[in-house]
Parts: C-alpha cells; structure tokens; sequence
C-alpha cells in the first residue's frame, strides 16, 4: 500500500487540515479505486488507524482504497460554537479526492466506518446520506451522544465540549440523533449496517440501544458483542472483520 499524507485547504473550515489516505500500488480499476472513509475517536487524529492497527494490510487484501480525515473534536457535526467538521467531512472531501485519488463515486463502491466517536459520526454520516453508502460500520460507537443530556454530575469538560458542539441545544430527534435517523429512510434504501462494542465497554449501553431501535424499526444489522473494552486491542481486531464484511466488488 502508498500511505500518502495529504494538506489541503478545507472550505468549510477556512483553514488548512489533513487527511491520511492508504492506496492500493496496484492500477486503479475501471471507475476507480472502492473507497473506505475510516474515521478516529475523540482525542485521536487522522494518523491514529495507521499507527495503532494493520489497516494498511487489511485494506490491501480487499484492494480498498482508505481516507482518514482528521476531525477534531467535533462528533463529525457543524458546530454551534466552532467550525463546520460534518459539511467538510461528508461534503467537500469526497468531491476534492475523488478526481485527485481516483477513487470511485459509486454508492456500490463506498463505505464508512468509524471507532468510538467515528462510530457514531460512520453511522450519521450514512443514514443522512443514505444513497451514498453501501455499508457503514460502527466500533463501540457514542451512539447516544445526541441525547446525552448535561447535568451536575457532568465534569467541566464534558460540559464544555458539548457547548462547542451542540450549544444549548437537545439535539434529541434531530439531524445529529442516529436513533432519530434510522427511521427516516425506508429499511430497502438504507446501507447494510454493522455494529459491534465489547461488553465491558462503557458506551455498550448506548449500542444496545440502537440495536433495540433497529430491531423495532425492522432494520437489519449485523451485530457483534462479545468480550471486550474500549481499546485499540477490540478495535484492531474488529477493523479486519468490518472489512471482510463489506461488499467490495470483485475486481473487473
């Protein structure tokens, strides 16, 4: 695999950012490379797959291509109190790389995925743009980060994160809620859906959740909960399961 490390302005974010991107050395095929969006957890950057797991390898062996933006700390959303992560992640940079990269546009040919964090951004990202995945995967997602709601037991920075990304807002219901999301697009038309989370994670709450919320609605998802803490062990084992599960087609 090319591991390339590209700067480039982000309209969006009117300043500079980067994005990791591992390519297969092989010749694109007709259409282009089929295409990952892979995304990292609170407190990491775009470089945090490349250094704590086997992406490179596990993406080769499939013959994906996979873009790894940095997105701060913004739970992938436009937010209240700072810059706009979810328009420059889910808009702007799969136009900039597509032609640049060669990477194929087709829904049938584009996936997301994400730890954490990028579990929960992986999930929203696909069920607002549905016709724009094949599959998106979730690993020990924040999925109930939208209906977290503050109260005196919160620590200073939780409070004050949540200000910068939501304001004042409940954000309950509403564009940033995956659970909300899930019914909002016919079962027929949505991406296939995985989620996995250890058991001895502190987000797995949150997973059951949304789990019971596709059960409810009708929507399948591929489930895996089994032993495990939110660690890069779980998460390193569970990338190459995610990409062993995703439809890539077979190379023309």
């Amino acid at each position: 695999m090319a591991v390339l490390s590209i700067h480039l302005g982000a309209p969006a974010l009117e300043m500079q950012t980067e994005v990791v991107v591992t390519l297969p050395e092989s010749p694109p095929p007709a259409g282009g490379y089929p295409t990952l969006y892979l995304l990292h957890g609170l407190g990491d950057d775009g470089s945090a797959w490349t250094r704590w797991t086997g992406i490179e390898r596990y993406a080769e062996q499939r013959g994906l291509a996979v873009v790894m933006p940095s997105g701060g700390r913004s739970f992938y959303t436009d937010e209240a109190n700072g810059l706009a992560w979810f328009t420059w992640i889910a808009e702007q940079l799969p136009e900039r790389l597509g032609g640049m990269l060669a990477l194929n546009p087709s829904r049938e040919t584009t996936f997301v995925a994400g730890l954490s964090m990028g579990g929960y951004g992986a999930l929203k990202w696909s069920l607002r743009y549905p016709e724009r995945f094949a599959a998106a995967a979730s690993m020990s997602g924040a999925l109930g980060w939208a209906r977290r709601m503050p109260d005196e037991n919160w620590p200073s920075d939780d409070l004050q994160l949540r200000h910068i990304v939501l304001g004042d807002r409940d954000a309950t219901d509403s564009d940033d809620d995956v659970l909300h999301l899930l019914g909002r697009t016919a079962v027929g038309d949505l991406p296939a859906l995985y989620v996995a989370c250890g058991e001895q994670d502190f987000l797995i709450e949150e997973n059951l959740a949304f789990l019971a919320q596709a059960e409810l609605l009708g929507v399948p998802v591929e489930r895996n909960l089994r032993p495990g803490d939110h660690e890069w062990s779980f998460w390193d084992a569970e990338i190459q399961r995610v990409i062993d599960w995703l439809p890539v087609p077979a190379a023309s």
